[in-house]
């Protein structure tokens, strides 16, 4: 195709991402008045991990004894440097055969890879490309996972991204994760940003091909929130999604505060419309993840690999439950590297 033919495209994509690093620093602001709101403070961003934290403790690591509690994991970064592709993050150990060993150490079945706008431009989608094969022929399914703010004012802008993600490259299944809740209109006009989220998620379903699923990053509380017509947040949701990744970032599975309690009105709601579910845990740093409670980057790989398998063990008879999620590749390799005495900084 000529260069002339890109460059609206190109326009278009460095608009969305001016647009998009405004509402970051919005929603940067916005979480602190969501936490009054909730007990679970949404993640303020996916950098890096922060290098003002104190490393993960240190532990020796043990094999899993019979399966894995793992079925998911996300994967948001890619190893292209930024000066050959605005949208690369220069992370090595997000090469696919790399990522496949991971996935498949850990019991890893489906992998969220992300797909940034016009991935089918670049080197960056050279790289979703080799990831959808190396994954795929190592019997590792491929989820393309994507979402921007900016598609809540204007759902046109997922739609496109469906198409241009899917391209050409075989998969049979989007993870869409948008988080609406962490942007100020959430605070002034509840259902005005539902709306919005609603619309946005309706836009990328509909531009999916036959025999394309949607799976949607949900938090466990929207069972709780009503939408002032008879059902909750998250009856919007499960209405849409064909299956659902359901958040619950604690690192502990026990208790009034842990995974299981918090997260069983969703698990029922989930059950009762027949719709999949995963339980989401995180690894990132306390301060992406809204504090240490939410979090296991600053318990270690074994504490979450022991909390993740209670959960396992206590889910399992639910037809529903579909494994554990880990949020994410980065720095769940990152906790598995400082336990096994391998990280070299």
């Amino acid at each position: 195709m000529p260069t002339g033919a890109n460059r609206p495209r190109r326009e278009q994509a460095a608009v969305a991402v001016v647009a998009a690093v405004a509402l970051g620093l919005l929603a940067t602001t916005a979480v602190r008045a969501v936490a009054l709101e909730r007990p679970d403070p949404p993640p303020v961003s996916r950098g890096d991990v922060q290098p003002g934290l104190p490393p993960a403790p240190r532990a020796a690591t043990s094999p899993f004894q019979g399966s894995s509690p793992y079925t998911a994991m996300w994967l948001w970064d890619n190893p292209v440097h930024v000066t050959h592709d605005a949208r690369g993050r220069d992370f090595v150990d997000a090469d696919p055969p790399t990522v496949a060993a991971f996935a498949h150490e850990h019991g890893v079945s489906t992998v969220y890879v992300a797909a940034p706008w016009a991935s089918d431009e670049g080197p960056v989608a050279a790289w979703v490309d080799d990831m959808v094969v190396v994954l795929r022929g190592e019997g590792v399914d491929v989820a393309l996972l994507g979402g921007d703010a900016t598609w809540l004012g204007d759902p046109s802008l997922g739609a496109r991204w469906v198409r241009d993600a899917l391209h050409g490259r075989g998969v049979d299944r989007v993870q869409l994760s948008l988080e609406p809740w962490a942007l100020p209109l959430w605070q002034t006009d509840r259902d005005r940003a539902v709306a919005q989220w609603d619309a946005a998620t309706d836009a990328v379903r509909a531009a999916l091909p036959d025999g394309v699923a949607l799976g949607v990053d949900a938090p466990y509380w929207l069972a709780g929130v009503p939408d002032g017509r008879g059902a909750t947040l998250f009856d919007h949701v499960l209405s849409r999604a064909d299956s659902v990744a359901l958040i619950t970032y604690r690192d502990t599975a026990l208790g009034d505060e842990g995974v299981l309690a918090l997260s069983a009105d969703a698990r029922r709601a989930a059950g009762d419309a027949g719709v999949p579910y995963t339980i989401g845990l995180e690894t990132d740093s306390p301060l992406v993840a809204g504090g240490p409670e939410h979090t296991f980057f600053d318990d270690g790989v074994l504490a979450l690999d022991s909390q993740a398998r209670l959960v396992d063990e206590a889910l399992r008879g639910d037809d529903a439950y579909r494994g554990i999620a880990v949020e994410r590749y980065r720095t769940w390799r990152h906790l598995a590297e400082v336990a096994a005495g391998t990280l070299v900084r």
